[in-house]
């Protein structure tokens, strides 16, 4: 009975830590974190605080970010990057507490029956009402509505977005475990789950009727899905991840094995399942000897960027068809390039600065590949050709570049040997100098 004690004990302290991984950079602007009493519906009994950019645009994109075991919503507010991400990019954060206990406190519940049925009630239901709340309060856009979290706040990520497929346009999951792995408020402390035990082996089929009978009979699109595991993690063990991959890749209709893989930065190992638009619906960090322990730093920028929030706060004045209001004087942009390459393929990462004194509002960045390259698939942007002299158009939520202003995009290619960066940038028709 010691044993087991310090075990659980062990296993609390280990969650509480992941649930405030990093120091957060101090908030650009006056913004505040502000806890809301009466959201709604809240079968739960949670706590609800939610910190709101002084700039964001009038239609803000939300983002629900859950803490790990024994944390706290204003704990994974001080302890992670996603504050000062909302001041860059102008999206609501959301900061669930959890109030559970299944054999330790403050835990998301995804482990009742009531919490694995849409609308049977419990902490997904609270959630939902926090959502609901700020869409009538802030005007949070209903299309942009994202889940994350760490550790138990992980795991409830999969589970709302199993849940809930038509509230969540994606979702970045932190040391989670599919949904529907525990099988009740027993099967969860560490040191007697079956599901964090390190055996659990379902296939690719089982798990992906799980997620389809949370919500039977839906039919309409899924959340994107991005999950990171550190591969030294014993508390939520490592193997998990791949039950996860196979869950979600299932759910997509996708193949188990990646469309692509590359090393973004050192000892970050991605994979990527992308359908047959090219449209990467899951993506997979591998992050070498790290333990129970992330998000740690840049790792929220990356979910952020996965979700597509990582453009100015200021949204588009006219739309992305439309010409910009007045192209950038020539040597006015700037355009940063990386190129991360291996056997055939690469991806590269473009980041745009307006160097100049006016907005640019609505936008097209021409640029030349490198012979044999040839995009397969993109983020932040369209691209067309494929090859050759490239157009990239501004997505609907990035079109505008204030001065001293940066954007980011991105996209993966197929080579035949030339890994080369891309040359001859022009923004609307004015040239750029390279970073």
């Amino acid at each position: 009975m010691k044993i087991r004690r310090s075990l659980l004990l062990a296993a609390v302290t280990a969650l509480a830590v992941a649930g405030v991984a990093v120091p957060a950079a101090t908030p650009a602007f006056a913004a505040t974190l502000t806890e809301v009493t009466n959201f709604g519906d809240n079968p739960g009994g949670m706590r609800m605080h939610v910190y709101v950019p002084d700039s964001r645009p009038a239609a803000p994109a939300v983002v629900v970010a859950m803490h790990g075991c024994g944390g706290s919503g204003p704990g994974f507010h001080s302890g992670s990057e996603f504050a000062s991400l909302a001041d860059r990019h102008g999206f609501v954060v959301i900061y669930p507490s959890a109030t559970q206990q299944a054999g330790f406190g403050n835990c998301f519940d995804t482990w009742s029956d009531a919490a694995k049925r849409r609308g049977g009630g419990s902490d997904p239901v609270s959630i939902v009402s926090m959502i609901s709340y700020v869409q009538r309060q802030y005007g949070g856009d209903p299309n942009r509505v994202y889940a994350t979290g760490s550790s138990s706040g992980g795991m409830m990520t999969n589970q709302m977005l199993a849940l809930y497929p038509d509230v969540f346009k994606a979702g970045a999951a932190f040391m989670g475990v599919p949904f529907n792995c525990f099988a009740n408020a027993a099967d969860y402390p560490p040191g007697s789950s079956r599901c964090t035990g390190g055996g659990m082996d379902r296939t690719p089929q089982q798990w992906g009727d799980a997620v389809r009978q949370a919500y039977p009979g839906y039919s309409g699109p899924r959340p994107r899905v991005q999950l990171w595991h550190g591969t030294n993690d014993t508390l939520v063990p490592y193997s998990l991840l791949q039950e996860s991959i196979e869950q979600w890749t299932d759910v997509f209709r996708l193949s188990t094995t990646p469309t692509s893989s590359d090393t973004p930065q050192s000892g970050w190992n991605r994979r990527r399942y992308a359908d047959l638009s090219g449209t990467v619906q899951v993506e997979a960090y591998s992050i070498q000897g790290a333990g129970h322990s992330l998000p740690s730093s840049g790792m929220a920028a990356a979910a952020i960027a996965f979700f597509g929030l990582n453009g100015p706060t200021t949204p588009p004045s006219t739309p992305p068809s439309s010409p910009p209001s007045s192209p950038p004087a020539s040597g006015s942009c700037r355009v940063a390039t990386t190129v991360n390459a291996w056997n055939t393929g690469l991806t590269a990462s473009l980041t745009v600065t307006n160097t100049g004194t006016t907005a640019v509002n609505g936008w097209s960045l021409v640029f030349t590949l490198p012979a044999g390259q040839s995009i397969t698939s993109g983020w932040n942007a369209s691209y067309s050709p494929a090859s050759g002299r490239v157009t990239a158009r501004n997505a609907s939520y990035n079109g505008a570049i204030p001065p001293n202003g940066s954007i980011t995009v991105g996209f993966q290619a197929t080579h035949t040997g030339n890994t080369g960066k891309p040359t001859d940038f022009t923004l609307n028709g004015a040239a750029c100098g390279s970073a």
